[in-house]
């Protein structure tokens, strides 16, 4: 099984785990006591921004027949739906605001511009997916209900047209993230009703629905006229482009190698540390500068994102320094690697588990694309153990120091010996020349 035994892979005693979870919630506590009008102001610029990408785009398509008109809206569009999925409709929804108390930005009245209702999102990831973060068989986030992404769920026939179904989901993202929603919606509220319009959830579904086809497809390219087709196909191409972004952002944070799965035992008996732990075995990070990260929903920080999902995501990247120091002082992986690295990672992992497992040369606790608890077993890779603790000090120290030491010591070793030799070649001379 490639399921994480949580205790087993960090190897912490009791008393590391209780001071992990204290200097995380100090985190915690540091972030919301600062919050204040700097953060007020950007998510204010954000929506400002947004709101006049989105216009401008929308204006610069009344020209859409002539094809820089329709380049250029569109990209403005794309931009527009972009910052409104990633950076404002998650996060705003996910709580990271309310501390202001303003009506229009908090996660009760936000209304994203997705197919899927936002109380249906809210129910199946707010609660569904960061609750049981990557528990198989309850967080039904992995893999969408489609993709098989853990060894841990059996291959099904039906598996190998999964390089076929990533592409589908992949363009059309908005439109299986709601699906997937509206399921857990109806699961969660316990509803079992076989007629479309008897269904709460299937109503406020189609609502929505005519609501986001009928602005994309109706009524703005009707508002442009004679060019209402060019405009159609710019609305298209917006959706689009949006929907392969999102898909990427959200597979690189969940789906790469390192990204561990868990067990509902786990879950039963866990405190609050090992919450914070298995959040961050259980994400990804992606390396990026200012633009793609504001862009992605400061979501490259999706380690950060899963520790603390309440947070404003203008605050991650502070976070972050403080989380990959915590990793390094407690010996913990912090997975992280360039965009292309993780998804293709990801899309790997895809292609791979498309086939039956006895196709497959690695198990479940070898294969790549898990890092399991093994590594840190008793016997099997002492030297991490020996690395762990200051022989001279008693106190704990990072891996990366201690191999940076080690790497002096190395250096150290080879120069006194180059001296030695260079003494000996010298001595030797000097008696040839006796």
């Amino acid at each position: 099984m490639a399921i994480t035994d949580i205790k087993e892979f960090a190897h912490l005693t009791e008393a590391d785990m209780e001071a992990f979870g204290r200097e995380l919630d100090a985190v915690r506590r540091d972030i919301e006591d600062s919050r204040g009008e700097k953060d007020a102001a950007y998510i204010r610029r954000t929506i400002k921004l947004q709101r006049c990408l989105e216009l401008g785009g929308r204006i610069v398509l009344l020209g859409s027949k002539y094809r820089p008109a329709w380049l250029a809206g569109t990209a403005m569009l794309s931009v527009a739906k972009i910052i409104e999925n990633m950076e404002l409709g998650h996060n705003v929804m996910h709580g990271q605001w309310d501390w202001m108390n303003d009506p229009e930005i908090h996660s009760v009245s936000w209304e994203w511009d997705q197919t899927g209702p936002s109380e249906q999102w809210k129910r199946a990831h707010n609660y569904s997916h960061h609750t049981y973060t990557n528990i198989v068989g309850m967080d039904d986030d992995i893999g969408f209900g489609i993709l098989r992404m853990t060894r841990d769920e059996p291959w099904k026939p039906l598996n190998l047209l999964q390089p076929l179904a990533n592409v589908v989901l992949a363009t059309t993202f908005e439109w299986g993230i709601a699906l997937h929603d509206l399921e857990s919606q109806k699961e969660l509220d316990g509803e079992h009703v076989t007629r479309f319009w008897q269904s709460p959830s299937n109503r406020a579904f189609a609502r929505k629905i005519a609501r986001q086809v009928g602005k994309d497809f109706v009524l703005f390219p009707a508002l442009t006229g004679p060019a209402w087709k060019s405009t159609l196909t710019a609305n298209a191409t917006a959706n689009l482009v949006r929907n392969l972004w999102a898909y990427a952002v959200i597979f690189c944070g969940h789906f790469p190698d390192g990204a561990e799965k868990f067990t509902m035992g786990q879950f039963e008996s866990e405190t609050r540390a090992e919450w914070y732990l298995r959040q961050m075995l259980g994400s990804a990070n992606f390396d990026a500068g200012k633009i793609m990260a504001f862009m992605s929903g400061n979501l490259c920080y999706q380690i950060e994102h899963h520790m603390f999902p309440d947070l404003p995501s203008n605050r991650y990247e502070e976070i972050s320094e403080r989380v990959h120091a915590l990793c390094e002082k407690y010996d913990l992986p912090y997975t992280t690697g360039s965009l292309g690295k993780q998804y293709l990672l990801a899309l790997r992992t895809i292609h791979k588990l498309s086939l039956p497992d006895q196709w497959l040369r690695a198990t479940s606790d070898n294969a790549p694309e898990t890092s399991s608890e093994r590594r840190f077993r008793t016997g099997e890779t002492p030297v991490v153990h020996a690395l762990r603790i200051d022989p001279l000090t008693g106190k704990r120290r990072g891996l990366r120091s201690a191999i940076a030491e080690a790497r002096v010591t190395l250096q150290h070793a080879k120069k006194e010996a180059k001296r030695q030799a260079k003494a000996l070649r010298h001595a030797q001379r000097s008696e040839s020349d006796r």
